[in-house]
């Protein structure tokens, strides 16, 4: 068997290990196991390539899946790509502006054309990069939300709905985006404090004073521009100041035309003036006073936001793009006299989340779903616990919402996605829906028909990804709905707990009358590491490919799913990555060792070892992997990477492999064969442990142990193994000896390859407790000599180091220039001490401690106590070396 390279190389590893997987086929459901177990990837949007949100989600998937793979389970990880209307329409739109093409010049048909274009050239990229992070993704069923399969599952929901009356066309007030020219959800819109300003407008009483003169009610408003479309001024019914005027009609300024003034609840008396202008075509506060109320809805914009051509508007403000038209409103206010007055004004104003334009309330007709009905099963299901949120807390965001969901607006202006399968006739006014293009108007017959021009809602087709994908079509359950369906567990950030998990939901219930997932893990979200959200325009966004190219997957792997804590936000700093391949080099490296002291040893978990290092080392890796398994079962994966870190870097490299050499260098025959296979037994646990987390690296070296032929990821879990209590106790306390003997060696700045004496003094029953051990402790410890003396023994001259039950004495004289080190501590003293009367002094002082940052004062009392704690160290040390002089 060959034996590693010297050097640890991911990049030239990876893709040679990434298509082993794929030549083998070990990422399809093994058929024949008793049990299945199945994960739906979010499906990524085709909008250019993954970033690091998409390798934190998917990493932590990617565990699960291998974990329960290891189990024997017949596990699906299905893999899809999401249309996502809006962005990818707008991706495409931008690269035909650069090239000073619009959309409107190519048509429909042409522009779909170069969107598939794009999804083809961006998918392909999409998901290259999830294999160079090593997916265990079934390849071979990738399904796409506009795929045949899906568009057909589609329309067959929509059909289904609207026959039962939960989808229904309205005329109502919607967020409008003037730039993508489309209704957004509520959850689209970002709304963020802003400078504006409050314009004091008068509007004159159309009725005068008797002695002509004209009485105004003063109405405050960030947007002057709307009053085109005023159809009211509002009081409230019990303002004393305005109650005469409740029925009188007002001059709309600039319009020509009356109107009323009403008495609404709405209004607080005690904001402003105690008069709002009413413009229920746009404004939703406004919208709910004008039905109340009868109000004509006037809309006064295009779709782009421009000041529309309609009888009521004045000619000169007609065509003007809004906040042209607000600079002009605003001039001819103060020439006719009717602008009171102008306050500088903070308010929070809504921007599309895409194209981040000013978003406009605007009256039109849209598609709806009837969603309480849809809403309440769903609230039920994790209400009786069909489906339960990791952490727990996240079940009151989700019922927060759908207890106050509202009708779901599910038509979007665009042409990229699903067509909305309804078709209206030019001779009557019935609407057609139907699965298939009608040949005749349901209505009267005619074949004067047309197709609704819009597109459904991205996460409407997303809504039903975890049945639709499963080969669903309505009609008769596929083998792959009785197998895997409802899925184990939707891995997800808490920002679409709206957007996408409660849709899923719903439909799930509604369509197969099941919940979609058992269990729903939500995840933090990715900041940089200073806690800030990345952006391209800040330039601190790290791209999950570049650092697989400096660092290595299993590296980043590592970082993340030590990462994933329970939270809202969780920290990425380089350094850790880079940590994080160095604890790659030593697992290389300590493998590498292993492998060059095999001999012909084989691994064998039902060892049962004599020696006491083997039997400990057997014992803790018990426990570490029934904490790895507990972990990965409750979600835990920051504890699961912990627990192994610990235990492969500190319990097997550091520990084991330094004591095991004892005997492959100086036992032979049973005795060196023996920790030649424990060795080799634990190694092969702990790679199983690790590969769900770093999958690469321990398949390289689970090849380097078993053969080329071996597949680690179609390998089965660890087993149980020797755990003898007794022999950790007694291995723990050779390691608590040996780091006491570390510490004074430290202390006294010996150099870590000196070897030196020792004595130890401890009880008849512990001699013969830790004597079989001697070899060991000499060797860690680096000692010439030990000896091992009465309890109650005390050596002169020597360094002591009292543990419970036993006092270690090293003699150091001569190992050391004594005077040269103690002058080296009186130095180190001097300069502590100073430090340390100063930070007294800052703390003592009352005005400090008071009027300083709690952050400061707080820095200062831990450097306080930190510097307390060296100088104490450096003091005992001080006393030690004067003793040898």
């Amino acid at each position: 068997m060959s034996i590693l390279d010297k050097t640890y190389n991911p990049q030239e590893m990876e893709p040679e290990i990434t298509q082993q997987w794929l030549d083998s086929d070990a990422f399809k459901p093994r058929k024949g196991a008793k049990e299945q177990y199945s994960i739906t990837l979010p499906p990524p949007n085709v909008t250019g390539s993954l970033h690091m949100g998409h390798a934190f989600s998917g990493t932590i998937q990617d565990i699960l899946v291998r974990w329960q793979r290891m189990q024997g389970k017949e596990v699906l990880w299905q893999l899809g790509l999401d249309h996502a209307g809006i962005a990818t329409q707008m991706v495409v739109e931008r690269q035909l502006d650069a090239k000073g093409i619009h959309r409107r010049d190519l048509g429909r048909e042409a522009f779909i054309e170069k969107v598939w274009e794009w999804k083809a050239e961006s998918g392909g990229i999409i998901l290259d990069q999830m294999k160079h992070l090593g997916f265990s993704i079934d390849w071979s069923r990738e399904r796409f939300t506009m795929d045949e399969g899906s568009s057909a599952a589609v329309q067959e929901v929509f059909v289904r709905l609207f026959e039962e009356g939960l989808i229904y066309r309205g005329k109502r007030l919607v967020n409008w985006d003037p730039v993508l020219e489309t209704a957004v959800s509520d959850l689209e819109v970002v709304h963020e404090e802003e400078a504006g300003h409050f314009w004091h407008i008068q509007y004159p009483l159309a009725e005068k004073n008797p002695d002509g003169s004209v009485k105004h009610l003063i109405v405050a408003t960030t947007r002057p521009e709307t009053l085109l479309g005023d159809g009211a001024v509002a009081v409230h019914p019990d303002d004393e100041r305005y109650k005469d005027l409740i029925g009188k009609e007002l001059v709309l300024p600039l319009c020509n035309r009356t109107i009323p003034v009403i008495a609404d609840d709405y209004v607080d008396p005690d904001f402003g003036t105690g008069c709002v202008k009413i413009t229920p075509a746009h404004d939703f506060n406004d919208y709910e006073v004008g039905k109340r109320h009868d109000l004509p809805m006037r809309n006064i914009f295009t779709n782009t936001a421009h000041i529309n051509h309609e009888d009521f508007i004045p000619e000169q403000y007609v065509g003007l793009d809004r906040y042209e038209a607000r600079e002009r409103i605003i001039a001819d206010l103060e020439a006719e006299g009717l602008l009171y007055k102008v306050e500088e004004h903070e308010h929070k104003v809504g921007r599309g989340d895409r194209s981040h334009a000013g978003i406009e309330p605007y009256l039109t007709d849209q598609w709806y779903v009837a969603i309480q009905d849809l809403a309440d099963p769903a609230i039920k299901a994790v209400e009786d616990g069909d489906t339960r949120f990791v952490p727990q807390h996240w079940e009151k965001t989700y019922f927060e919402w759908m207890r106050n969901i509202q009708d779901w607006c599910i038509s979007r202006q665009l042409w990229w996605g699903h067509r909305i399968p309804a078709w209206y006739c030019a001779d009557c006014d019935h609407i057609t829906v139907d699965r298939d293009t009608p040949s005749c108007c349901g209505g009267c017959g005619s074949k004067a028909m047309k197709q609704d021009e819009d597109v459904l809602d991205t996460w409407f087709s997303s809504g039903l990804w975890p049945f639709t994908t499963l080969g669903w079509d309505g009609k008769t359950d596929s083998e792959d709905m009785a197998k895997f369906y409802s899925t184990n567990v939707l891995v997800t950030g808490f920002d679409i707990i709206f957007f996408w998990v409660a849709r899923m939901m719903m439909m799930g219930k509604k369509f197969t009358g099941k919940v979609p997932f058992k269990d729903v893990y939500i995840h933090a979200l990715i900041r940089d590491k200073d806690g800030q959200k990345m952006s391209k325009s800040k330039g601190n966004v790290v791209d999950p490919l570049e650092m697989i190219e400096a660092y290595g997957a299993d590296a980043l792997r590592f970082t993340l799913a030590h990462m994933a804590t329970p939270g809202r936000d969780v920290k990425l700093d380089i350094t850790r990555i880079e940590s994080n391949r160095n604890f790659m080099n030593k697992i290389w490296n300590a493998a590498r060792f292993v492998f060059m002291n095999r001999g012909d040893a084989k691994p064998d978990a039902s060892i049962q070892p004599s020696n006491d290092v083997n039997r400990w080392i057997l014992s803790e890796l018990n426990r570490t992997a029934q904490d790895v398994s507990k972990a990965l079962q409750d979600y835990r994966f920051n504890e699961a990477a912990t627990v192994l870190y610990a235990f492969i870097w500190g319990s097997y490299c550091d520990w084991y492999v330094e004591a095991a050499k004892v005997s492959l260098y100086k036992d032979e025959g049973d005795a060196k064969e023996e920790t030649q296979i424990v060795m080799l037994t634990v190694l092969d646990a702990w790679l199983r442990l690790l590969h769900p987390i770093c999958p690469f690296i321990t398949e390289t070296l689970f090849q380097e142990l078993h053969g080329e032929d071996a597949l680690l990821v179609s390998d089965t879990w660890v087993s149980h193994y020797v755990d003898d209590q007794q022999a950790k106790g007694r291995m723990l306390r050779v390691m608590d000896i040996v780091s006491a003997i570390r510490s004074i060696r430290g202390e006294m700045n010996v150099a870590p390859s000196k070897k030196i004496d020792a004595s130890i003094a401890l009880s008849v029953g512990l001699r013969a407790e830790l004597e079989p051990q001697q070899r060991v402790l000499m060797s860690l410890a680096k000692l010439e000599t030990l000896q091992w003396l009465e309890a109650d023994t005390e050596v002169e001259n020597a360094a002591v180091a009292p543990l419970e039950s036993v006092k270690i004495f090293l003699p150091l004289a001569g190992l050391v220039n004594v005077q040269e080190e103690l002058n080296r501590v009186v130095k180190n003293i001097t300069k502590l001490q100073s430090d340390v009367e100063n930070l007294r002094k800052r703390l003592s002082n009352t005005n400090f401690v008071a009027s300083a940052p709690e952050a400061v004062v707080t820095k200062v009392r831990s450097d306080l106590q930190g510097n307390e704690s060296k100088l104490a160290e450096l003091l005992l040390s001080q006393d030690k070396l004067k003793a040898l002089i």
